[in-house]
C-alpha cells in the first residue's frame, strides 16, 4: 500500500514532549525552570499548586509581621507586588495620617482585625494573580470574626447572616457546592479572589467607626490599579449601593462587572439576591478570557 507523505513525519510522543520540557528547564534558572514545568501540568493541578503557594506566602508575611522585634511601618506587611502597584498612594500624606490614627485607636480601644491581619486580602491574592474582586464595606466588629477579608470570618467561626445568604446562592448556582460549617473564605483568596473591604479597620462593637479616615482613598486606589492593569479583564462583584458606587468608574468594556443587591437578610429578602448566578457568570467570563476558573467549593 502506498504511504502518504504525512506518514513519514511522526507525531512526537508525550514522553518526547516531556523530555524537551525537561531539557529546556535544565538550561534555565531554578525559579524559571519551576515555572516552565508548572505550565505543563493539568489546569486543576496547576491551580492547586498556585493556591498553596499563595497561602504559604501569606503565612510568611503574617508571621514576619507578628514576630517583628520592632514595630513595622504601617503597610509593611502588604504583599510586595501590591506595594509596587500602589507606591504613589502609599507615599501620599493621607497614608501617614491614617497610620497615626489607627495606631492611636489601637492604644486606646480594641480594634479589629489584629495588625498582622489587616492586609490579609492582598497577601493571599497578589496584584498580578487577582482575577475576581468582591467589594465589601468594613470589617466585622465582633470577637474572632474579622481577619482582613470581606464577608469572611476566621477559621472555625460560624458564618454570619450575609455569608449564609452567599452560601445559599452558591448552593443553587454551583453544582456540588455544599454549605460549610466555617465561614473562612481563604480558599477563594488563594485562587486570586480579592475580598476587599472599603475600610480595613473597625472599633469593637462599633460598625463604620473608621469610616472617612482615609481607608476609602486607599481602596479606591486599589480598584483603579486593577481597573488599569494590563492583561486580561477582571470580574468585579458589586453587591449593594455602596459597592456599586465604589466601582462606578470600572471599565466595563474590558472587565466583567456583576451587580445586585447586598446579601444581608434585609436586602436579600426583598428580592434581587437569590438567583443572581454571579459565581457561575464569573467562571464563564474567566473561561472566555482564557483564565483559570475559581473553585468556589469550600
Amino acid at each position: 500500500m502506498q504511504k502518504s507523505i504525512t506518514s513519514f513525519f511522526k507525531k512526537p510522543s508525550p514522553a518526547a514532549s516531556i523530555s524537551k520540557t525537561t531539557k529546556r528547564a535544565s538550561a534555565l534558572s531554578p525559579k524559571a525552570a519551576q515555572e516552565l514545568k508548572l505550565q505543563t501540568l493539568a489546569p486543576d493541578v496547576k491551580a492547586r499548586i498556585e493556591a498553596n503557594r499563595a497561602a504559604a506566602r501569606a503565612k510568611l508575611l503574617a508571621r514576619a509581621n507578628s514576630n517583628a522585634t520592632s514595630k513595622p511601618a504601617f503597610g509593611a506587611s502588604l504583599e510586595p507586588s501590591w506595594r509596587k502597584a500602589l507606591s504613589n498612594t502609599l507615599n501620599e500624606p493621607f497614608w501617614k495620617s491614617l497610620a497615626e490614627f489607627v495606631a492611636a485607636e489601637r492604644n486606646a480601644k480594641t480594634i479589629f482585625p489584629p495588625p498582622e491581619k489587616v492586609f490579609s486580602a492582598f497577601n493571599h491574592s497578589s496584584f498580578a494573580r487577582t482575577r475576581v474582586v468582591i467589594i465589601g464595606q468594613d470589617p466585622y466588629h465582633g470577637p474572632r470574626q474579622a481577619h482582613g477579608m470581606c464577608f469572611s470570618v476566621q477559621d472555625g467561626v460560624r458564618p454570619p447572616p450575609s455569608l449564609i445568604n452567599i452560601f445559599a446562592e452558591l448552593e443553587k448556582d454551583i453544582p456540588g457546592f455544599t454549605r460549610p460549617r466555617s465561614g473562612c473564605l481563604e480558599k477563594w483568596a488563594n485562587q486570586g479572589v480579592l475580598l476587599l473591604n472599603s475600610v480595613l479597620t473597625v472599633v469593637s462593637s462599633e460598625p463604620n467607626s473608621h469610616k472617612g479616615r482615609g481607608w476609602e482613598r486607599f481602596t479606591d486606589a486599589v480598584v483603579q490599579a486593577l481597573n488599569h492593569r494590563k492583561g486580561p479583564g477582571i470580574v468585579f462583584m458589586l453587591w449593594g449601593g455602596y459597592a456599586k458606587k465604589k466601582g462606578a468608574s470600572i471599565n466595563r468594556k474590558k472587565h466583567c462587572v456583576l451587580t445586585c443587591v447586598h446579601p444581608s437578610p434585609l436586602s436579600a429578602n426583598r428580592g434581587g439576591w437569590f438567583g443572581n448566578k454571579h459565581f457561575s457568570q464569573a467562571n464563564e467570563f474567566l473561561t472566555r478570557t482564557d483564565q483559570d476558573v475559581i473553585d468556589w467549593k469550600l
